[in-house]
């Protein structure tokens, strides 16, 4: 993990009394998401979800729940740059208010396609030795869209930690979801920085482990991918979906700012080109 990232993305200290409660919040989602992990792992990978692991935007998709499959203008005119949790909760509680149900928004997140060749990369994962990869999935989406798609597909396990807004049904029906956590990039919505999460994580991990990761890779396609992005090393690896934001962003970068971005880049269109550089590297 390099040490340069853009002043976008610093993060400067909580005012007094509020730092312990960031902390505490996000270790008390990071305990709570698996078991304890094996400290031998010789590579890190982080995965995004929306447009990353699912070919689609799961936020966009459980709209098809609504009545005519559609928002009402009043309340997609609500919508604020920078606060789409906030945005997103209006949603849920709209789509409570008619009618829907639990098992009627898991059958829509279970049914979302995966991104071309996404399976195939996760079956390499599993059949690796178990001490070459420890998988965390970082998203801005929620617990029950990603748990719901994860254990459909078989994909549950494969994730030692899972990064997102907490999202849980009330007894009046409706799915709530809190957000992650608080923070100050001005890049990143207002309910997560996925770079302050990697940074987190990374640190937290090496210091458990007494030894850092032989490499560290970052699957992603979104803007908000680029940011966490920012914090890989020379060593690193990014995976930016082929013209997708993420991929835009790292190709500027390099061409307004060469040397900024400490990472290696490899686009992808398909799970099965992460795949052939993985097995390349993990032979090194």
């Amino acid at each position: 993990m390099g040490d340069s990232f853009f002043n976008c993305c610093y993060v400067p200290p909580h005012p007094p009394g509020e730092e312990e409660l960031h902390r505490s919040r996000r270790t008390e989602i990071m305990a709570s998401t698996s078991t304890s992990i094996s400290s031998d792992k010789r590579f890190l990978i982080f995965f995004d979800f929306d447009e990353t692991i699912v070919d689609e935007t799961s936020d966009d998709i459980v709209v098809q729940a609504a009545p005519g499959q559609n928002l009402p203008g009043w309340l997609k005119d609500t919508y604020q740059p920078g606060r789409y949790n906030e945005y997103m909760q209006r949603v849920l509680a709209y789509l409570a208010e008619q009618g829907v149900t639990e098992s009627e928004i898991r059958s829509i997140m279970e049914k979302l396609p995966a991104t071309p060749g996404m399976l195939a990369l996760f079956q390499f994962l599993r059949n690796r030795p178990p001490q070459d990869f420890e998988v965390v999935l970082v998203s801005d989406a929620n617990t029950f869209f990603i748990e719901s798609w994860l254990r459909r597909n078989g994909a549950r396990q494969l994730f030692h930690r899972i990064f997102t807004n907490p999202a849980t049904f009330n007894k009046d029906g409706r799915l709530v979801m809190r957000p992650f956590h608080s923070h100050d990039c001005p890049r990143c919505p207002d309910n997560m920085c996925k770079q302050v999460v990697v940074r987190d994580y990374v640190a937290r991990r090496t210091q458990e482990r007494g030894r850092p990761y032989q490499r560290v890779f970052y699957v992603g396609d979104g803007a908000n991918d680029f940011c966490p992005a920012l914090a890989l090393g020379p060593r690193d690896v990014a995976f930016p979906r082929r013209d997708f934001p993420m991929h835009r962003l790292i190709t500027e970068t390099h061409e307004a700012m060469p040397g900024e971005f400490k990472a290696v880049t490899v686009p992808w269109a398909s799970g099965e080109d992460v795949v052939q550089r993985l097995r390349k590297l993990v032979a090194e």
